[in-house]
């Protein structure tokens, strides 16, 4: 899929690694000047180096002053910012426990990141956008934000958040043109998730199998189908969809289950 971004400028958050840098990659390869935003600077400069219209830029999204300003700063070198893509999140996974144990300050870490962190940005990016009555705004949940897990307490409440709170700023920044959409990715192929799941060595070999019982592609997904998501909600071409969420979760949130009962 190509489209042209040419002249736009895009914020793509949790850039440095993954799939945020492949949503980065993807959006500069179709001539947006992006900024690769990442809490991990060091990483995001290596991942911005590989795009010819890539900026590094240091950026805590559960900091904000730091979120406020970084945006005023990127206003102020590029005269613009077109699309937001609220990327970066976190989970958990040596505090897969049921609620009744899950400790606070674990529940309040990730929401900080996962929930907080894209009110954070679409709040000071909309300021931006609605100034200009144009804008995209593209953040990124999960199907464990439409269907529910277990031991996953905090990521699913906070990626559920997202999917609803796309669609209030759907409601409440259509009048300026900023069109807000979701994209929901199933468990998707990284070098994280390749440590954890998906390789001969990886620590949660058999959960990884479970996991893929709900899957009926039965086989995770590739950061590159992610982006394409992405893109589409970008591209100018898509200027009628708002408040919509697109699950690339190869059918995970359709409701199967391979395995017999």
């Amino acid at each position: 899929m190509n489209v042209d971004l040419s002249g736009q400028v895009a914020l793509v958050t949790g850039a440095a690694r993954g799939i945020g840098q492949a949503i980065a990659d993807l959006l500069a390869q179709n001539g947006a000047q992006v900024v690769y935003a990442d809490l991990d600077d060091e990483t995001a400069k290596v991942a911005a180096s590989k795009s010819k219209n890539g900026t590094p830029f240091a950026l805590d999204v559960t900091s904000e002053a730091q979120v406020n300003a970084g945006v005023a700063r990127i206003f102020e070198q590029h005269g613009r910012l077109d699309i937001l893509v609220n990327n970066a999140g976190i989970n958990t996974m040596k505090h897969r426990v049921n609620i009744d144990e899950f400790p606070l300050e674990e529940w309040q870490r990730i929401l900080n990141v996962d929930l907080t962190g894209v009110f954070l940005a679409s709040r000071a990016c909309s300021r931006v956008m609605i100034g200009r009555k144009s804008g995209r705004i593209i953040n990124i949940s999960s199907v464990l934000g439409v269907v529910p897990a277990r031991l996953q307490c905090a990521y699913t409440a906070a990626k559920a958040g997202v999917v609803q709170l796309t669609r209030t700023m759907a409601l409440e920044l259509a009048p300026s043109n900023i069109l807000v959409n979701c994209v929901a990715p199933g468990s998707t192929l990284t070098e994280g998730t390749k440590q954890l799941f998906y390789s001969s060595e990886a620590s949660f070999q058999t959960r990884a199998e479970r996991m893929l019982d709900h899957v009926p592609l039965h086989r995770p997904g590739r950061v590159a189908e992610i982006a394409h998501a992405v893109l589409f909600f970008a591209a100018p071409e898509s200027s009628y969809i708002t408040g919509q969420t697109l699950c690339v979760d190869g059918g995970w949130s359709a409701g199967g289950f391979l395995r017999d009962f």
